[in-house]
């Protein structure tokens, strides 16, 4: 079974500009791609394979059509240019070989692909010896079904009928390398579902080397304390209910000091009691002010950490907005597709799989191009890959290696940078259709037309 193993997760990983000899060029290790294949259950030997499968899913999800007819449709035009059979342009094959596919090995997958790219980024690209990484959370709806509606319920506020399913994710996101390090999904309301909740269950995944760059709302005794004892820095901007007095603890600069927090008495809902007894009576944090905003860091060192050099590396906080606005917008995140809550977890992850990979090979590309991968167009890498993947599996040796290197030229040159233009009002000129708005669940209103 291995011999036959390797030819394909080679061809597999060539679909993705993964072969030797370039940067980072193992990004996507064979193992993680072994476990998917071994792990899905009823495979068989058809057309659509665990691998052919995961590749035609992935680029579904990259595709501005996103429906499984055009994945069939390119299955069968690669099958064609290949000389293989005709495979059926009937979708539900295709829908059953991707509810074959093993949900907790993609999920893996995601993890460790944006972790690698992470972690072998150059020091070139790291803020002084650190390695950045963003924390937020976003949501996500989806179809309006039974089985969406009982995982992921709607919001109380919306009558039956009227809503449609929402998930919140919170996430972890390498600033350099652009990748998602690590996710979690609860229901957008009930316990554990709160962003603070979810983030720690995430903390595992940061290691020393790195530097948290997060909002306001995760700015809490608790949180910095975890952090402080996985030696894990921070940099927040403080929290709209804690008011800071410069005249207090040890003065640093102009508007600038290290003070002791005191414990709070509550607990957050997120820690037990013992979890929670166990943590510092106070922990030292450094306060200082720029640009009219208070900010909170554990790097505590003025000199090597001066507060305006602090202040403009927060602003790159918002990468993780765009991050954000990439995958629901750019990619179709923002409404998925799928109809029941085990297949709606599988669209996420291969989503978040097939943004990973994207990243990957901006990052290849930004190291033959001397550039930072943030400085290369997400939606050309994306077009650039999708339209020349077909055409390399049947590439070998240096004739492979070298169209490789001339597309990832092609992805660097791409660059995006700030737009020059006058400042716009908050305002569109295309008026939406004249459709009224539901006020009774679709199947009544069907009734009464």
């Amino acid at each position: 079974m291995r011999r036959t193993r390797n030819p394909q997760i080679a061809r597999f990983k060539k679909a993705f500009l993964q072969i030797q000899k370039l940067p980072f060029n193992d990004f996507f290790p064979s193992d993680v791609i072994s476990d998917i294949i071994k792990l899905t259950r009823d495979r068989r030997g058809s057309i659509f394979t665990p691998l052919v499968t995961l590749k035609t899913f992935i680029f579904q999800v990259l595709s501005d059509d996103g429906s499984c007819q055009r994945a069939v449709g390119d299955v069968l035009a690669e099958r064609l240019s290949q000389g293989q059979s005709a495979n059926s342009v009937n979708t539900g094959p295709y829908c059953k070989a991707r509810n074959r596919l093993p949900l907790e090995p993609i999920i893996q997958a995601v993890k460790k692909v944006g972790m690698r790219l992470h972690q072998q980024i150059p020091k070139v690209w790291q803020w002084k010896g650190y390695r950045v990484v963003l924390l937020d959370g976003t949501t996500v709806l989806m179809p309006d079904t039974a089985d969406n509606q009982k995982d992921f319920p709607q919001q109380t506020h919306q009558k039956p009928g009227l809503g449609f399913p929402i998930a919140r994710m919170v996430g972890l996101i390498s600033l350099t390398a652009g990748t998602l390090l690590d996710f979690r999904l609860s229901p957008y309301q009930g316990k554990g579902s709160g962003e603070t909740s979810l983030f720690a269950q995430l903390m595992s995944s940061l290691n020393p080397g790195d530097l948290l760059l997060a909002d306001r709302y995760y700015c809490t005794f608790a949180i910095i304390a975890l952090l402080q004892a996985k030696g894990i820095p921070v940099l927040m901007q403080n929290h709209a209910q804690k008011k800071t007095d410069f005249r207090r603890g040890k003065r640093l600069g102009q508007r600038d000091h290290w003070i002791d927090w005191q414990k709070p008495k509550r607990k957050p809902v997120w820690l037990s009691e013992q979890e929670y007894a166990e943590l510092p009576q106070e922990i030292r944090v450094r306060e200082f002010s720029a640009a009219g905003r208070i900010f909170i860091t554990t790097l505590m060192a003025d000199k090597p950490y001066h507060k305006q050099d602090l202040a403009t590396l927060y602003l790159e906080r918002w990468k993780i907005e765009l991050d954000f606005r990439t995958l629901k917008t750019h990619m179709g995140m923002e409404m998925l597709r799928c109809k029941t809550a085990e297949m709606v977890k599988k669209e996420i992850a291969v989503n978040l799989l097939a943004y990973n990979l994207i990243r990957g090979n901006m990052a290849q590309a930004a190291i033959l191009g001397d550039k930072l991968p943030r400085q290369i167009s997400f939606r050309s890498a994306v077009q650039f890959i999708s339209e020349i993947t077909s055409d390399l599996l049947s590439l070998t040796g240096k004739t492979l290696q070298n169209i490789l290197l001339e597309m990832l030229k092609a992805i660097a040159s791409v660059s995006i940078g700030r737009q020059k233009r006058k400042r716009q009002p908050r305002a569109v000129k295309r008026r939406p259709k004249a459709y009224p708005l539901l006020t009774v669940p679709r199947h009544e209103a069907c009734v009464t037309i």
